[in-house]
């Protein structure tokens, strides 16, 4: 066995034991709650005794508590993703994609009033595409001036001198995929009413 895991064992029976007398819960009342005779119960509860499910069960329905937290397992990795916001030149930015390289997901939130200076568009690597959620998103590309409401999309090369911010006082969110130059969306079902 592991250490870790001997050293969880080792200090159950002594967590058992205090959290029975911090209920006030005598031997004999958790026997009689538990069905577990009060000679199996203090031996766990001095350690002479190795905890197994037949026993821990028993006491987790007693103590009305999870498993884990009445033998006080160590913490699971958690598998989901959980993304850290961080803040760029202003903009809340929420990433939705851990994967390096290819396409990468981003939630993006211009707060009110955010871009009231002059646009300065910048062109880099990549292609990018958006779509507004809410607000209204002014877009400057190359020599268009655009403004798109919710529920618009624009697609372009980064190579493009580009820049967006609020179109208004009121803030924005949108959705952002930035991709590797040339890469595009490759769309496989669309609806057409009839």
């Amino acid at each position: 066995m592991s250490e870790e895991l001997d050293a969880v064992l080792a200090a159950v029976g002594p967590r058992l034991r205090e959290l029975r007398r911090r209920r006030g819960v005598t031997l004999t009342a958790l026997s009689q709650t538990t069905g577990i005779p009060i000679s199996t119960l203090s031996r766990l509860e001095s350690g002479q005794r190795r905890p197994g499910l037949e026993l821990l069960l028993p006491l987790a329905r007693a103590y009305r508590m999870p498993l884990d937290e009445l033998v006080g397992a160590p913490a699971a990795l958690d598998p989901r993703v959980h993304p850290q916001p961080f803040n760029h030149n202003g903009m809340t930015v929420i990433p939705l994609t851990r994967k390096p390289g290819g396409l990468q997901a981003f939630k993006q939130i211009l707060p009110a009033g955010l871009a009231d200076g002059e646009p300065d568009p910048r062109s880099h690597e990549g292609y990018h595409w958006l779509y507004v959620l809410n607000g209204r998103l002014r877009l400057v590309l190359g020599d268009q001036d655009l403004v798109l409401a919710a529920g618009e999309v624009a697609e372009f090369d980064t190579h493009l001198p580009h820049w967006f911010g609020n179109a208004d006082a009121r803030p924005v969110e949108f959705l952002s995929i930035l991709g590797p130059q040339g890469e595009r969306f490759h769309v496989r079902a669309r609806y057409r009413p009839a």
